[in-house]
């Protein structure tokens, strides 16, 4: 299964924070990052050496949108504050759902860690399907 991840952070955030979070929001969806195709988030984090090296380290493609782009995504969870900060009102969800595809459903709606925020998302034909019965 392949599936996008969505991050937004503070600038304070460290790569150590980052790779926690992501790590975590993986775990909690039963994910492993081998089933991560693409690391997404705002495109001004693209030029953060710790969103570059997250992503090369696995072998992930970096999916950047700019907040028009995410602004445009339909989210469960939008935050004021978010809006407040960066224009868009959704980073971590959107960015997933907008690297999933047009189709894209959210396997995990955002968690909150202290500086950084994680969404996966896959589109619904890579969705997480049940194991088959055994027989």
């Amino acid at each position: 299964m392949a599936v996008a991840v969505g991050v937004g952070a503070r600038s304070s955030a460290s790569g150590d924070d980052l790779r926690a979070a992501v790590g975590a929001a993986l775990r909690a969806a039963g994910l492993t990052p081998a089933d991560v195709a693409a690391l997404a988030t705002l495109d001004r984090r693209g030029a953060d050496a710790t969103v570059r090296d997250l992503a090369s380290g696995h072998g992930w493609r970096l999916a950047l949108f700019t907040a028009a782009e995410l602004s445009a995504r339909a989210v469960p969870t939008p935050s004021s504050a978010v809006t407040a900060a960066v224009g868009t009102p959704s980073v971590a969800e959107a960015a997933a759902l907008c690297a999933a595809g047009p189709d894209g459903v959210l396997l995990l709606p955002k968690r909150v860690f202290p500086s950084v925020t994680v969404a996966i998302a896959a589109t619904p034909g890579l969705a997480v399907q049940p194991a088959p019965a055994a027989h």
